[in-house]
């Protein structure tokens, strides 16, 4: 919590009922953005041991991601391929938009999986020349198209379930090229806590996309700033850009870091 270890609070709150506890603490994090256990025991009155049970059982149920000393709130539940597309649809196009305007002639551009990423093929001008290397199967189909950008998909086994190639094959693939810019999609991001992502299989070739790109720019959704998820991609001081439509309060920590912030 932002204020408690700075001053002392006025009076110790306490609930009878275990389930008012639990809720609260899931109002202090929407609130204060995450959870000390150790300044938490102190407001509520009770044991550190007593705030971990707590935390523990909320993460369980999927309501926050535990941390060392404390939690985090937990970026959205991974659904199905089809269901993201249904989310946040006017802001993925905005976010994909001011992407698309950031890729220049005849850049080399490496494009990650995602709901987001998958369309910024609709917003590239039909006279730009430039090449995409991508694991994005949606997007290499989206970009067949295209009269003049070049598209190379990464080889590897396809995972049905976000529609991207992964594995060592594709990986590999990646080391051969040195990128202008990488598009990277994100589960969440946390300026304490990195970008992260729910599937440990994308860790590794995400990471291989960042070190294979001169920039590196997150296209990431409100709702997912400020959130985190079990599996670190990377900190926020390996991005160069931040794109979202995340509102201006929660932004600053990003820039702080010399992330340059877009916002749409």
């Amino acid at each position: 919590m932002s204020n408690t270890s700075a001053q002392k609070p006025a009076e110790t709150i306490r609930f009878q009922l275990k389930e008012e506890r639990l809720q609260y603490i899931l109002d202090a994090l929407r609130r204060d953005g995450k959870i000390v256990a150790a300044e938490l025991g102190a407001v509520l009155g009770v044991s550190e041991d007593t705030v971990r049970r707590d935390l523990r059982e909320l993460s369980r149920e999927g309501k926050l991601l535990r941390v060392h000393g404390g939690a985090l709130p937990r970026s959205p539940a991974p659904v199905s391929f089809a269901a993201r597309h249904e989310q946040s649809v006017e802001a993925k196009q905005r976010i994909a938009r001011a992407a698309a305007a950031m890729i220049q002639p005849g850049q080399l551009v490496l494009v990650d999986g995602g709901t987001t990423t998958q369309q910024v093929g609709r917003y590239l001008a039909p006279e730009l020349e430039a090449t995409i290397v991508t694991n994005n199967v949606p997007l290499a189909m989206e970009l067949a198209g295209h009269p003049k950008v070049e598209v190379i998909l990464l080889g590897g086994k396809m995972s049905k379930e976000s529609q991207v190639t992964l594995g060592e094959e594709a990986i590999s693939e990646l080391g051969s090229y040195r990128a202008d810019l990488c598009l990277l999609g994100a589960g969440s991001l946390h300026p304490e806590f990195g970008l992260r992502t729910p599937d440990r299989d994308e860790v590794f070739l995400k990471r291989a996309m960042i070190e294979a790109a001169a920039e590196v720019v997150a296209l990431v959704t409100a709702e997912k700033v400020g959130t985190a998820l079990p599996y670190l991609v990377a900190p926020v001081r390996a991005l160069t850009h931040l794109v979202t439509d995340a509102a201006a309060e929660v932004l600053q920590p990003y820039r702080e870091l010399g992330v340059s912030v877009v916002t749409v």
